[in-house]
């Protein structure tokens, strides 16, 4: 008995370890909680966004809403290198106008982007008076003026008079569940989209790598997807 008790030992210690691993296996494989794998390559990823969370509802676009093929990004608005996709995206959506539905999801990077997310609420805000994009829009072109600010209150409110907002309803909606929910729901599709940080896009659910947000990177992911869906 005493030369059998090592192997019994080694024999109740691998059934464990194999128990574990299907369960964690199963677990993988069932649990919302874990987000499904994207791909950083251009492999086929419409599995993994279809299996995403959906994100605010309805998501702020530019394009048609019919269009074959959807860009989505999740930016923060603090970001540089979201300051610096930005008029690539801009020019992209100019090009390619009603062909293509360009998504913007938010994704304040805090506690490292200080005002991000003061910068998202000013944005979601605005939306709520259908004017996400011109704040949006505003914010991107002037984010070397005030992301080193201490406090850009006054500056986003700025930018709210500029576009003709009620501007002390604009306040009030900063802070409101909905605003607050929107960026939430943003946050989870990120998350369960394996999304880490910012930029991050994605054409027909393929997460675009990011040394290819360019003008000519997009392009040629833009052109891909449509000729496949074109088949």
């Amino acid at each position: 008995m005493k030369r059998l008790l090592p192997f019994l030992i080694i024999i109740v210690v691998l059934v464990t370890a194999l128990g574990v691993y299907l369960y964690m296996k199963r677990a993988a494989l069932t649990d919302p909680a874990i987000p499904p794998s994207t791909t950083t390559t251009g492999a086929p990823g419409t599995i993994a966004a279809a299996n995403a969370a959906p994100g605010a509802q309805p998501p702020y676009f530019r394009g048609s809403e019919n269009a074959s093929v959807t860009l989505e990004e999740f930016g923060d608005f603090e970001c540089p290198p979201c300051g610096v996709l930005y008029p690539v995206l801009k020019s992209i959506e100019n090009e390619y106008g009603s062909r293509l539905k360009v998504i913007f999801r938010e994704f304040p990077l805090t506690p490292n982007h200080v005002h991000a997310l003061a910068a998202a609420r000013a944005a979601e805000a605005a939306g709520l008076q259908g004017r996400f994009f011109e704040m949006h829009d505003l914010i991107y072109q002037n984010q070397t003026a005030w992301k080193d600010m201490f406090d850009v209150r006054p500056v986003f409110e700025g930018y709210a008079r500029q576009i003709g907002l009620d501007v002390e309803r604009w306040k009030r909606d900063q802070t409101s569940e909905t605003v607050e929910q929107r960026i939430f729901l943003d946050g989870n599709r990120a998350h369960s989209l394996g999304v880490k940080g910012t930029p991050t896009v994605f054409i027909n659910g393929v997460e675009v790598p990011f040394e290819q947000l360019t003008a000519e990177g997009l392009r040629a992911a833009i052109n891909k997807a449509m000729s496949t869906a074109g088949k």
